[in-house]
């Protein structure tokens, strides 16, 4: 019996890393959708669910995590050596921070969501994104101004055109979001087939 559990917690800890670990190719999105395949089936979700598109979905995790899902902003440091505190609670794919993170999850009702999770993840971005449009009426398909939106917070977007650097980070978002969609063009027909899924 204790060599059945050995085997069980080794068989869930190589499913655990394997679903977890960072795709190979981050910048193709066929190539992370072949590795990562269920991840195809949570940003189609999404796409129905909020409206938000799969690449800009895709686009956002690049820019704020490169899809590591233990992501976090570096440590500051006292006298440039010393680590100090972290400048936000950002984390996971998406470097959601808490307190916008607890509104997602009252909001959806998605109680047991978590930032290190993938699907949860993709949905906070479409949840985001679709408040974006409400808010601040941006399109859903303007990767440039919904990631402008989503890296200020809806109270500071007004002021982005202030801060160059936002800027330069919203033009690599939207240029990184063309890419994936003409990436998907060629292989959107093949990810669409059903295929067996294990777990």
């Amino acid at each position: 019996m204790g060599i059945l559990i050995n085997k069980l917690l080794i068989l869930f800890f190589f499913l655990l890393i394997g679903c977890s670990s960072i795709p190979s190719n981050t910048a193709n999105s066929c190539l992370i959708f072949d590795e990562r395949y269920l991840w195809y089936k949570h940003t189609k979700k999404v796409e129905k669910k909020w409206g938000t598109p799969i690449y800009i979905q895709l686009a956002i995790i690049k820019m704020e995590s490169d899809f590591d899902w233990l992501a976090k902003p570096p440590r500051q440091k006292i006298f440039k050596v010393i680590p100090f505190k972290r400048p936000s609670s950002s984390f996971g794919y998406s470097q959601a921070v808490k307190g916008t993170w607890e509104q997602y999850k009252k909001e959806t009702g998605n109680k047991l969501a978590t930032r290190a999770r993938f699907k949860d993840s993709v949905d906070f971005i479409g949840w985001y994104t679709n408040k974006s449009v409400s808010i601040l009426k941006i399109s859903k398909n303007d990767p440039f101004k919904q990631y402008l939106a989503y890296h200020e917070g809806w109270g500071n977007y007004k002021y982005y055109k202030k801060n160059k650097k936002v800027i330069r980070l919203a033009k690599k978002v939207e240029k990184q979001s063309n890419i994936y969609k003409k990436q998907l063009i060629n292989c959107k027909k093949s990810l669409n087939k059903n295929k067996y899924i294990i777990f």
